[in-house]
């Protein structure tokens, strides 16, 4: 999207059931209206029309760009150093004995914090609170979020089986909204600023060139192979938000498509980049470089930020995952201490597998049957692990160290009560 921090998508369509229903329509149809648009790396900057806010951007230039621009030797210089920082987070990673530990909390954090950059906006508590269970209960915005996290999971399941493609962007939105949508087949979706009521980008239209344009994005990021993929990325990131195919979601599917892609070409293993924070860090540059491509073809600051952007939020996810790796052998050792006859590494894993416990995880990691894992509970919370708390008729265990650990900016935790002055004696 281009909007600013405090732009909004502003939809004159109707989502109605009868608009569903016509959407299926669509999809059926698709197939046989699409006419292939083949790759051609050829583009030149002659081929750009002006643009203008108020009308919609039919004349979008096709991918690629000119490859002396988005492969500049600045930019190469900023692909190496990305590359090291995202190889370190992949080692980092493998710090970590149970990958359920990383992969059941980052992308949680990725979800709260790509709705946010929608003002959908909810805590981080109550996606953990409600992550394991039916979302039901939870506000609109949790469920919302929690939608995003099921996108990127079956999208991270979808990427490894086949290249990424229109369809694959379809599902995602789709489980994202909770409704099932299509390529939009209506016009009258412009892009507004809250702040004074000014149309600052107006998406391509009809149904039949968005496709054709999506053909284009598609072939580029599946056949572009000469172009290095974290390059590939930033520029599809782009070229996706500014065909803008959905009547909604277009910039959070937009954002989990990048981290698929990076799964994809092997430069992930699992979902685990907290890219969306650093976009909310800086979120008036990402709208305004996303405009300044629209409007100049500025390509090679566009690129820049990103490649920064996955560069800082490695390292700051890097030394997140060690912090993580060193909190859990903290609470092993204090647990095995203090509650030896507790003490298994299993239930450490639990807790952070799971900040918000329940009885049933535990029963269901095959550590005890339900009474005795009330009992293990009760035992951690006794010695400051845990604490007990009320969601509805339900009872929660939450950690409350790891929690801090997860939402705090500083990757830091702190010892028990009593366990660092115990350390230091027995060091002594």
């Amino acid at each position: 999207m281009f909007i600013d921090t405090s732009a909004r998508i502003v939809d004159t369509i109707d989502m109605s059931a009868r608009q569903v229903e016509k959407n299926r329509f669509h999809r059926h149809m698709r197939g046989k209206c699409r006419s292939r648009v083949p790759f051609d790396n050829k583009l030149e900057l002659s081929q750009v029309t002006e643009f203008r806010a108020d009308i919609p951007f039919n004349d979008l230039p096709d991918l690629p760009p000119p490859i002396d621009v988005i492969e500049s030797t600045a930019i190469l210089k900023r692909c190496i150093t990305a590359r090291v920082a995202l190889a370190e987070l992949k080692q980092a990673a493998e710090l970590i004995p149970n990958s359920a530990v990383l992969v059941n909390a980052l992308p949680l954090l990725e979800a709260r914090a790509s709705s946010e950059i929608e003002n959908i906006v909810t805590t981080t508590d109550k996606l953990f609170e409600f992550a394991d269970i039916a979302e039901d209960r939870a506000d609109a915005a949790t469920k919302e979020a929690l939608r995003y996290r099921s996108a990127l999971y079956e999208g991270t399941k979808m990427v490894r089986r086949r290249m990424l493609s229109i369809d694959m962007a379809i599902q995602i939105v789709s489980t994202i909204k909770g409704i099932e949508l299509d390529i939009r087949a209506d016009s009258g979706t412009t892009l507004k600023s809250r702040m004074t009521g000014e149309v600052i980008y107006t998406p391509p239209a009809g149904q039949k060139l968005l496709i054709a344009k999506l053909d284009n994005w598609a072939d580029f990021m599946q056949n572009a192979t000469d172009v290095d993929p974290l390059v590939r990325m930033a520029v599809q990131h782009y070229q996706f938000e500014a065909i803008h195919p959905f009547i909604d979601g277009n910039g959070r599917t937009g954002r989990i498509l990048n981290i698929l892609f990076l799964v994809e070409h092997g430069l992930l293993d699992s979902p685990i980049l907290y890219l969306s924070r650093y976009i909310i860090q800086n979120k008036a540059a990402y709208y305004r470089l996303l405009q300044s491509v629209t409007a100049e073809q500025d390509w090679a600051a566009w690129i820049e930020f990103i490649l920064e952007g996955v560069e800082q939020t490695c390292t700051w996810t890097t030394d997140k995952i060690k912090s993580i790796r060193e909190l859990m052998e903290h609470t092993a050792e204090y647990v095995q201490t203090s509650v030896p006859k507790t003490y298994s590494w299993e239930l450490v894993e639990v807790l952070f597998k799971q900040p918000y416990c329940r009885i049933g995880n535990l029963v269901d990691a095959g550590i005890a049957k339900r009474q005795t894992a009330s009992v293990y509970l009760k035992q951690l919370c006794d010695v400051g692990v845990l604490r007990e708390i009320k969601s509805g008729r339900e009872t929660l265990f939450v950690h409350p160290k790891y929690i801090e650990l997860l939402t705090g900016e500083e990757n830091v935790w702190v010892y028990y009560a009593g366990a660092e002055t115990t350390s230091l004696v027995e060091d002594d």
